[in-house]
């Protein structure tokens, strides 16, 4: 089985390029949150599943044609936290997370939060944590969940919450699998 060539020029740059949008859509995806309705029910929605959208395509376009990264690798799960902290802050804001739904809301962006500062510390030591499939399907879950929770009906609620809830879940046992593994990193040298 042959190697498939690397993609160069602008081609191999595009998954940057789709990783480095969804970053720059933040401002304006929180902005759409103080439009006017119907844009506000609507614009939210629709940036944030353009984003997420290309949360997919960056990864299968890099594997299509070779044209992984290591500034992919670092910036990638750097884009999918940003925009699903910002929106859960958002979410906040406008109620639609709110009392006892607080408890995943917090636990998703503690999560998020250790494992950026996880990842930090071992980079010190020139030790990789690589993103799991499981944090894979985290992510897929976090967003989806999203999704649901930013359809402008209210019967969407219930079922966005529920999938919220088991985000959260998602997050926390990936966040202490990474704990795990770089657990045995984390001690001082000699002991």
């Amino acid at each position: 089985m042959s190697v498939p060539e690397r993609a160069t020029g602008v081609k191999g740059q595009v998954p940057n390029l789709l990783t480095g949008f969804r970053i720059a859509v933040i401002p304006l995806l929180i902005l759409a949150f103080y439009l006017d309705p119907p844009w506000s029910d609507w614009l939210p929605l629709i940036l944030f599943v353009l984003a997420s959208v290309t949360d997919f395509l960056d990864g299968a376009l890099a594997r299509a044609w070779n044209a992984g990264s290591k500034l992919g690798q670092f910036m990638d799960p750097i884009a999918d936290k940003l925009l699903v902290v910002a929106v859960i802050l958002m979410l906040a804001v406008t109620g639609d997370i709110a009392g006892i739904h607080v408890v995943p809301a917090i636990a998703i962006l503690c999560r998020e939060m250790f494992v950026s500062g996880l990842r930090e510390f071992l980079a010190f030591r020139r030790v990789e944590l690589p993103v799991t499939k499981l944090a894979k399907w985290k992510t897929a879950a976090q967003m989806a969940a999203l999704t649901v929770l930013l359809l402008p009906f209210p019967e969407a609620g219930m079922p966005g919450l529920i999938l919220f809830w088991i985000a959260a879940a998602l997050a926390l046992q990936t966040g202490w699998a990474y704990f795990a593994t770089a657990m045995p990193h984390l001690r001082e040298d000699g002991q």
